[in-house]
């Protein structure tokens, strides 16, 4: 499904560049669930917005299911996105001034799907979050753990074949955490490929491989025991 090499992502100012990512080489299988460490500063997140296509690379080549996407123009990268891509974030990222459903509804309006079918998609998408009794409340109005349910129903309602998920229970305790990486994995053994950045070893444990990154390169991988 994704396959990079020598990835390389360069942030400049007038007196330094920073090599965010210095040469990555990764492939990731349709129906994975890839886990990627590292300490903070090591290019995890600055990779995932790149296999995202929220930003391009510097250098380097990446294929997503085939198609060369390292070049692709912001507004290519944002049809492309469409469909193909559902992110998780640390922080949610709801929009305040929408109802769950609201927040839910806005990939599939991006899609241009018909009102009826929204419709049915939501209130199933909801109801398997549990959270179909939320559905005309605000994200203010819910829990940590709750708003994490709206977020992943929003990443997935389109059936995107691949998720992306950063720090995905970062703001949740240790209850709330693990019922949203047992939702990630049971949407991931649903054949949903899953690439999460996680300084969890417990969340990294939910997934079938870790890729461990140190200066922007990944320094090492194994299978996990699951």
């Amino acid at each position: 499904m994704i396959k990079v090499n020598d990835l390389v992502k360069v942030f400049s100012t007038d007196e330094i560049e920073t090599f965010a990512l210095n040469g990555v080489n990764m492939q990731v299988k349709h129906g994975e669930f890839v886990a990627i460490m590292g300490p903070s500063g090591c290019g995890k997140s600055t990779l995932l917005n790149v296999l995202g296509l929220l930003d391009n690379p510097t250098d380097g080549i990446y294929h997503f299911d085939g198609t060369p996407v390292e070049k692709l123009k912001e507004k290519a990268r944002t049809k492309f996105r469409k469909g193909n891509v559902g992110f998780v974030f640390q922080s949610f990222n709801l929009i305040d001034d929408l109802t769950v459903y609201e927040n839910v509804e806005l990939p599939l309006i991006y899609l241009n799907m018909k009102t009826k079918e929204r419709k049915e998609k939501i209130n199933a998408i909801l109801q398997r979050m549990k959270m179909g009794h939320r559905a005309k409340h605000f994200p203010q109005q819910l829990s940590g753990g709750q708003q994490q349910r709206v977020a992943i129903a929003r990443a997935v309602v389109a059936n995107p074949g691949l998720i992306l998920a950063d720090e995905p229970t970062g703001n949740l305790d240790s209850k709330n955490g693990i019922e949203v990486m047992n939702l990630l994995s049971e949407l991931n053994q649903e054949g949903t490929t899953i690439i999460m950045v996680t300084h969890s070893e417990r969340d990294a444990g939910f997934a079938h491989r870790t890729i461990n990154m140190l200066d922007g390169k990944v320094i090492v991988e194994k299978m996990n025991l699951n």
